[in-house]
């Protein structure tokens, strides 16, 4: 398994073991409408939540060139594919922005680490980080990628501790925007199709369904359709 499926693999794991979907019901209006006033106006945010993304949004926390250094470590994190693309078409830098935004704990980790690998690769290379080679900028992420686990992540160097903010940050960013959810090919919860009890089993015990309600209850063409009952409480569509 190459580091790519690895990543997928650790997400599909987390979606299965924590991923809440909302129970919520619209009709079709009020769907559109959510929609059309954008994601962060739907999924049961308050209007606190609301103002404070507002607020977040306006400001701005990376510089460019920081912006920049941050796009290019995304993109040898986690390679683009061609039939989905990769961090850059999936927004993983605003992604990035808004949650150095959101959770001020991680600006001195993000911004002194890309200022350390700017510095690494000015000391190894007399070049930025972000205008390396592909080469030079693996082998200077060689040597942060990899830790022991049994340390206290807070104990590790300020290097390692940037490096593994940004990797979780990318993976996460990717893994839940539209094109990753389409790599993974996850699906949300899907209605199961059932088309009645198999017939060896009705066999087996000597049942048979009446064709009068297998026609209403076993029709996947009417499956969108409620039910209706007469007074008598007798099935009619």
């Amino acid at each position: 398994m190459d580091r790519r499926e690895s990543l997928k693999s650790i997400v599909l794991g987390s979606l299965a073991g924590g991923l809440a979907l909302q129970g919520c019901k619209m009709d079709d209006a009020e769907l559109q409408d959510a929609v059309t006033q954008g994601a962060e106006r739907y999924f049961g945010r308050t209007p606190e939540e609301l103002e404070l993304i507002e607020k977040l949004n306006a400001e701005t926390f990376f510089t460019p060139h920081e912006r920049e250094t941050l796009s290019v470590l995304a993109e040898r994190i986690l390679p683009p594919v061609e039939e989905y693309g990769g961090p850059l078409e999936a927004g993983v830098p605003d992604f990035m922005e808004f949650m150095a935004k959101d959770i001020p704990e991680l600006q001195v980790t993000l911004r002194g680490g890309l200022m350390w690998l700017d510095h690494k690769s000015n000391t190894e290379y007399n070049l930025e980080f972000k205008a390396a080679s592909q080469e030079q900028q693996h082998q200077i992420m060689d040597g942060i990628a990899f830790y022991d686990a049994q340390v206290p992540m807070r104990e590790h160097p300020l290097e390692i501790q940037f490096f593994s903010l940004v990797r979780n940050l990318t993976v996460c960013g990717y893994y839940t925007s539209k094109p990753g959810i389409a790599e993974l090919g996850y699906k949300g919860n899907v209605p199961n199709i059932w088309d009645g009890v198999p017939q060896h089993v009705l066999d087996k015990h000597g049942l048979a369904y009446e064709e009068e309600w297998l026609a209403k209850c076993v029709d996947q063409s009417q499956r969108g359709v409620i039910a209706e009952w007469d007074e008598d409480g007798n099935l009619l569509t």
